[in-house]
């Protein structure tokens, strides 16, 4: 039966994607304005949040929304609705919208913002800017009759278990006999309730990440034939992946600074950049990082990029990197916009059913609040 998604299975459903872990500590993340006691009819992603976003969302029938940039950041001393802060929130509630912040948490996910905008420059061989923290990895192994082993084994591969650098599905096997007798209430999959049963079984072992653990079992349980799986978890000592801001890779040919500011333009939909360092020279390792970036410039530069891409750019850390022979681009913070579309669409391909009736759009609006004279 189509239905309308619950607030609480959306946001379980995308925190397993962006966990708020990820966040930076002292962050704003998660729920912010209303309840996630709901079904959702229309949920709505934006990068932020101001009076037109709200208004539009009220103007098309929104009920949620998933922002990237907190309303509430530091502490409220008051709340009045004769300004267009206090204003934004009283629609807020008055229309019973939802407001669900994913920051920091964001950027750092897999597939987030940094991965979407170095993806946007065609960047390869990227790897994590400055690390924040790391995806430690399980060891599943589970138990299951031979002739239901290859579905079993697929569906934890398709979960996201088994992958190894570019491999994926990678699982270990061996072969054994199991035995068990069904008790009194018991609808076996294989046996009879009181009889001893022996069943030639493949004891199935790959790596999971820690992150989506649950995920991974949930698709396990789901594939299994048996009433009670048998299975296990181990720590291991091999090291997850590292997670954290910023993306730093290689274009695939090399051009010059004033040739990659043109490219910057074009891949962030913007109509200026700011451009630090000579315009003739040859780019080709780049470091990216979405938002205000200026406190890891020198690790752009330990990294050995020719370029650092990101937004707010200081004076005098420019100044600071131009000393050092670090080429910076400025495409403004709004750039971050990248995230409302693939937010809006991996809602839809990963969390919404085929049968839900939720809908899901992007923002519209144009946030940043700077134009060109």
């Amino acid at each position: 039966m189509s239905e309308f998604i619950h607030a609480q299975a959306l946001i379980q459903g995308f925190e397993r994607f962006s966990p708020k872990s990820y966040a930076i500590e002292g962050d704003k993340v998660g729920l912010q304005i209303g309840t996630l006691n709901k079904k959702v009819t229309k949920l709505m992603t934006a990068l932020d949040v101001n009076e037109q976003v709200v208004d539009e969302a009220i103007e098309n029938g929104v009920d949620f929304i998933i922002a990237h940039h907190p309303l509430i950041f530091r502490p409220l001393k008051a709340l009045t609705t004769d300004e267009s802060y206090g204003k934004t929130i009283q629609k807020l509630m008055k229309h019973e919208i939802t407001l669900y912040v994913a920051h920091t948490n964001l950027d750092v996910a897999t597939g987030g913002v940094n991965d979407l905008m170095a993806d946007a420059l065609g960047l390869q061989d990227t790897d994590v800017l400055a690390k924040t923290s790391e995806d430690p990895l399980v060891k599943l192994v589970v138990y299951v009759s031979k002739p239901d082993a290859d579905r079993v084994r697929q569906a934890i591969g398709d979960a996201g278990a088994g992958h190894i650098g570019d491999y994926s599905h990678c699982s270990f096997q061996t072969e054994g006999t199991g035995s068990f007798i069904p008790g009194d209430g018991t609808d076996p999959f294989i046996g009879k309730q009181g009889e001893r049963e022996f069943v030639e079984e493949l004891k199935i072992e790959t790596i999971v990440p820690k992150s989506i653990e649950k995920k991974v079992v949930r698709a396990m349980l789901d594939a299994h034939p048996y009433e009670e799986p048998a299975y296990d978890l181990y720590p291991m000592a091999n090291e997850g992946d590292a997670l954290g801001l910023g993306r730093i890779g290689y274009l695939e040919e090399g051009m010059t600074l004033d040739a990659f500011c043109e490219h910057v333009k074009k891949a962030f939909d913007v109509p200026f950049v700011r451009a630090v360092g000579d315009g003739n020279r040859t780019v080709k390792k780049i470091a990216v990082l979405g938002g205000d970036g200026n406190k890891y410039t020198m690790t752009a530069l330990q990294k050995g990029a020719d370029v650092y891409v990101t937004g707010d750019l200081y004076y005098h850390v420019a100044h600071d990197a131009m000393m050092e022979g670090l080429m910076m681009v400025d495409p403004g913070h709004n750039v971050e916009k990248i995230m409302k579309q693939a937010t809006a669409d991996y809602v839809k391909n990963n969390i919404l059913k085929n049968s839900c009736l939720t809908e899901v759009v992007a923002s519209a609006i144009h946030t940043d609040p700077f134009r060109v004279k």
